[in-house]
């Protein structure tokens, strides 16, 4: 029988620790901290201006679980574009939790041809944030050649930016145990370049943050 690679042991051992955890957050009634809905993120931020409201279908919501979302598309003044998708979770004990985006693509017909971390500066932000990158790429039928897009995408709870997986798991387990809250959020950003999604993350993260 094959030995199971690192990255498994790692996750396994990850998820022995959260469910400990969470064990130990049953003993005791959970802080569910409060929000803003996220339906009251704004319309319009700097120059960029809200030109689609999405839906998520009901079979979505049931595979996600998350307690709030957001699926929108932006447009500034030069012309760019760019959609944001946030779902958020006030607790994880129940076995609700972010479903990574890298799953999902090549169940939608996107394949990756990059897969990075880039470091993303925001103003009045003393240190930067570290996200996950995809420049993904999917072929059309319609004009018979490639689509691309750049996929960036992190986690975030309270006042901390993930862009690991293992890290997201491991902070959860320690907000469990230290804080008695397991709330996140995964947000995604679509763009048809790099340059063009981190301006958008500049325009609305501290806006997204402070909820």
């Amino acid at each position: 029988m094959p030995l199971p690679d690192r990255p498994t042991l790692i996750l396994s051992a990850l998820f022995l620790v959260q469910g400990a955890a969470f064990y130990g957050l049953s003993q005791r009634a959970e802080l569910l901290p409060q929000s803003k809905p996220l339906a009251e993120f704004p319309a319009v931020i700097g120059n960029w201006r809200m030109v689609r409201e999405g839906e998520i279908e009901q079979d979505e919501k049931d595979v996600l679980r998350a307690d709030d979302y957001l699926t929108r598309q932006y447009a500034n003044s030069s012309g760019k574009s760019a959609s944001i998708f946030v779902a958020y979770f006030q607790s994880q004990r129940a076995g609700q939790m972010p479903h990574s985006p890298k799953n999902c693509l090549p169940g939608s017909g996107w394949t990756w041809t990059v897969s990075d971390t880039i470091h993303v500066d925001i103003p009045g932000r003393a240190r930067g944030i570290e996200i996950n990158r995809y420049i993904v790429s999917k072929s059309s039928d319609v004009s018979k050649s490639d689509e691309h897009a750049v996929v960036l995408y992190w986690y975030q709870s309270r006042d901390r930016v993930v862009a690991s997986e293992y890290q997201a798991a491991a902070f959860t387990a320690w907000d469990a145990l230290r804080y008695n809250r397991t709330d996140t959020e995964l947000v995604r950003v679509v763009a048809p370049d790099t340059s063009n999604g981190v301006e958008f993350i500049q325009a609305f993260f501290t806006k997204l943050q402070s909820r």
